[in-house]
């Protein structure tokens, strides 16, 4: 079961102009659909993940249960003058694989994440740890902690950020990060024989090469230095593979 979520509604004639100046992504792609995006703090790290969807005039934020109330207190912040009204919904999400039913939204993230509704379309049991892992989708208090840099918890291949859009809270440094011509760090999909808590420090010879989190039918999203990541790491007894 997916863990669970509370919307969100953001009404106001400065809805969209208020989030566009807050997000990672571009907050006009509603028009095509939901878009995947991020608060960051001021110094470029992760603060929230969340889904934006369109909603007649208002817009829909789909958000983690526990990190709800800091998005509220966090927008209400910034929002100042702005014309918007941040309130509850008792708006249900249900999701499945596959295409989308009729009012239904794809996943931008990936298509192996199938879809998200929220007008009472009948969802369906999938082994979403699974299908996360095999996306390497990182989910909110696992892979995705107030430390993290989006760009190295793959944001960029998530559709979850925006390098056009403008300034965003945070903007600056993604946007250095961006620039490097390489990632030395990040999350990446690796092979696993045996099991390890979530957590757990990997190991590439004596040297510490990342940490083992979510785990799924012998794969795993880690999070590496990718300069000393290898084909042969060991993370408590489990063996661990990275083969780009």
């Amino acid at each position: 079961m997916s863990k669970e979520r509370r919307i969100l509604r953001v009404s106001g004639p400065d809805a969209e102009h208020f989030l566009q100046g807050l997000v990672t992504n571009d907050v006009t792609k509603l028009k095509d659909g939901l878009v995947y995006t991020a608060l960051l703090t001021p110094q470029g790290k992760y603060r929230a993940d969340f889904f934006l969807v369109p909603s007649g005039e208002d817009i829909l934020i789909d958000v983690a249960a526990d990190l709800a109330d800091d998005l509220v207190r966090a927008l209400t912040l910034y929002k100042l003058r702005s014309k918007v009204s941040i309130d509850e919904t008792g708006i249900a999400v249900s999701r499945g694989t596959g295409s989308p039913p009729e009012g239904a939204f794809a996943d931008p993230r990936d298509p192996r994440m199938g879809w998200r509704g929220y007008a009472g379309q009948p969802g369906e049991e999938a082994d979403w740890d699974a299908l996360r892992v095999a996306a390497c989708v990182p989910e909110s208090g696992i892979e995705l902690t107030p430390d993290t840099f989006i760009l190295e918890a793959g944001f960029g291949r998530l559709n979850g950020v925006d390098f056009r859009k403008g300034c965003y809270v945070g903007q600056e440094v993604t946007a250095r990060m961006k620039h490097k011509t390489e990632l030395r760090k990040g999350l990446a999909t690796v092979e696993v024989e045996g099991n390890a808590p979530v957590g757990t420090g990997i190991l590439s010879g004596e040297k510490q090469a990342g940490t083992l989190y979510t785990q799924a039918d012998g794969h795993g999203i880690a999070y590496l230095r990718f300069d000393r990541a290898g084909d042969e790491m060991r993370a408590a007894d489990a063996t661990v593979r990275y083969t780009p």
